[in-house]
């Protein structure tokens, strides 16, 4: 696939079939991180990859008790009277731990924040780590496309995050982004809508 091909495939799943991605694929994935700009050269980036769906479950423990936080934001969803939206929450909502486990394949991105609590931002150039390891991850999003791969995230709510990081036993200084999983789409997957977006209508010129 050319570069927009891809830009136009990339998409994203949460329901994946049986069929294991290799590790020769994931090494190629993960390596299309080290490729995307970063804010002090060093491309500090860690992945914790865990793999087989009894190992996964481990890992996201912590997401259990916060189900029902999640179908809260239902209501939310139903204020915004968007039938896409609602077509893709009604989906997602119910799938956030069964989509990380079902590819039997989870990454976990790491960054070192080395200036600034991440949530206490002294200033926007406070969160350059942060923003690295989003570019970063972009480019796996991409790359993954590319290979054929369907791919998810779930961004950690309330106190997943500090969690997780204990359970795979990650250094204080590191952060996570995500939690990543990548796997072939299962055939009856479920593709929300995309929103149709008028360029024109998002460039301002000279203002």
């Amino acid at each position: 696939m050319d570069f927009y091909e891809v830009l136009e495939k990339r998409r994203t799943y949460r329901d994946f079939s049986d069929r294991e991605v290799s590790n020769e694929i994931l090494e190629r994935v993960i390596g299309a991180a080290f490729k995307a700009p970063t804010n002090d050269h060093l491309r500090q980036l860690e992945f914790v990859v865990v793999r087989d769906r009894e190992n996964i479950a481990k890992v996201i423990a912590p997401l259990a008790k916060n189900m029902a936080a999640f179908k809260e934001l239902v209501a939310e969803v139903d204020e915004s009277d968007d039938k896409d939206k609602m077509a893709m929450f009604a989906d997602a909502l119910p799938k956030q731990q069964r989509m990380l486990i079902q590819s039997g394949l989870l990454i976990i991105p790491f960054f070192r924040q080395l200036t600034w609590p991440l949530l206490k931002p002294a200033e926007q150039s406070s969160l350059n780590y942060f923003a690295s390891a989003w570019c970063a991850l972009e480019n796996m999003l991409l790359a993954a496309t590319a290979e054929g791969l369907g791919t998810v995230f779930h961004i950690p709510v309330s106190d997943e995050a500090d969690k997780i990081k204990k359970i795979v036993n990650v250094p204080s200084e590191y952060e996570f982004i995500c939690l990543l999983t990548m796997g072939y789409p299962a055939e009856n997957a479920f593709l929300p809508k995309q929103k149709a977006i008028h360029i024109e209508d998002k460039v301002h010129t000279n203002v």
